[in-house]
């Protein structure tokens, strides 16, 4: 399960197994060479809920199923996939966003695996009615508070940067966000007339003080496992939500010694992350914020197609998924980019499972597939190999192969 014990990321651990090999035919390529497959039985058995949505949530979800069949097999464990309706898939089927079914589904699992929701179809619904809403009832119900958003500019992909290669080569930041607070949770809410009869709409930032320090820890044991710096970003200026934020920030500083703290008002933070991205290790700030810089962060990197998170709370599964959406235009079409749900899964395995070596078999076999050239429309550039979003996933699956190959036979 994915957790924050005592603050702190929980990782599984377990006994190391004897591993044996014998030669077999190769799964995924018949017609290519004999290989070194496993035959121990599986020591590990996870419970993983898959939620594909929708427009091109089925299709990269697919993808991402496949890969983590495939690593699970090469490491000797044995994961069981319960597949949910969510989102508009869930409307049309059942008139909710989130059926008590799948929610259940996913308090049950040890980790949850997100693809895309939302789409034209349901944008006028009431707001109890829209997919989104389905989300935030996801998190709020697997009780998920700390949002990590990595940013990284991978070498193989900086001319898709927008900004200058100077700027954005070597970005690599992450965004811990807040996720069950803030305004999108406060209450009082809703609509009004004012003393003139005019409607009005309103929310309310609010925030307690254990909810920051918790989001506070987080940000600091990542930022210690990083490069040991953090950047609290608020708005204490004017927000006297962010004062409070700002001061209990301030107080968990002093059992992290070894992390610099710096402060920044949101604004300024957004405008630093065009100037100079790369002055950021880690990026602590609340859930609108959040929202708002880690989506501006995605871009430095040159595609939201890219971008895995992992959503941990206290104690049961995590949520992770792709911080793309479901891109309802080019849906059905072979064009989506499942590398952010590759990579989600991944992120699932290390830290939803603390399976950390099969979370870096797949990690490096993305960077292989790129290596070797293959790029979605989305990530493209001239000299490369434009391929769909099947192909894209049969090519990471031929790099993990490959990877099983080379380290069995050393």
């Amino acid at each position: 399960m994915a957790m924050v014990a005592s603050m702190q990321f929980s990782i599984r651990t377990f006994k190391p197994q004897q591993r044996q090999y014998h030669v077999c035919k190769h799964k995924h390529y018949p017609g290519r060479a004999m290989i070194r497959c496993s035959i121990d039985s599986p020591t590990k058995h996870y419970s993983i809920t898959l939620l594909p949505g929708d427009g091109i949530g089925p299709e990269v979800m697919s993808v991402a199923k496949n890969v983590l069949n495939l690593t699970a097999s090469l490491e000797g464990i044995e994961l069981g996939f319960k597949e949910m309706p969510m989102g508009g898939a869930a409307l049309d089927l059942t008139g909710v966003p989130l059926p008590e079914e799948t929610l259940s589904a996913a308090k049950q699992s040890d980790g949850v695996l997100l693809a895309a929701i939302g789409g034209y179809k349901w944008d006028n619904n009431e707001k109890k009615l829209k997919p989104e809403t389905g989300l935030l009832q996801l998190r709020e119900g697997l009780k998920v508070f700390a949002n990590l958003r990595p940013a990284t500019v991978l070498p193989q992909l900086v001319d898709a940067s927008t900004l200058k290669k100077e700027v954005a080569e070597g970005v690599d930041l992450m965004v811990v966000r807040e996720l069950t607070g803030g305004i999108y949770f406060g209450k009082p809410r809703g609509f009004s007339t004012n003393e003139n009869g005019e409607e009005i709409g309103f929310n309310t930032e609010v925030y307690a003080a254990y909810e920051i320090d918790r989001i506070a820890r987080v940000a600091f044991e990542t930022a210690r496992k990083r490069r040991g710096k953090l950047c609290s970003v608020d708005k204490a200026n004017v927000l006297e939500a962010s004062m409070l934020w700002r001061k209990r920030v301030m107080a968990i500083a002093s059992e992290y010694p070894d992390v610099e703290l710096s402060h920044m008002y949101v604004d300024n933070a957004a405008m630093q992350l065009v100037r100079n991205p790369k002055q950021f290790d880690t990026i602590v700030t609340n859930n609108i914020f959040g929202d708002i810089l880690s989506d501006e962060a995605s871009m430095i990197t040159g595609s939201i197609g890219m971008l895995p998170s992992a959503s941990l709370g206290e104690s049961g599964p995590g949520l992770f998924e792709p911080i793309h959406g479901s891109a309802p235009d080019i849906a059905g079409q072979d064009k989506a980019n499942p590398l952010a749900t590759i990579l989600s899964a991944a992120m699932l395995l290390k830290y939803g499972l603390g399976e950390e070596k099969a979370a870096l078999r797949i990690e490096s076999a993305v960077m292989d597939t790129l290596d070797r050239g293959f790029r979605t429309g989305d990530i493209y550039s001239p000299g490369n190999k434009l391929v769909g979003c099947k192909e894209m996933g049969e090519q990471v699956l031929r790099s993990i192969e490959d990877h099983k190959v080379a380290a069995a036979l050393v």
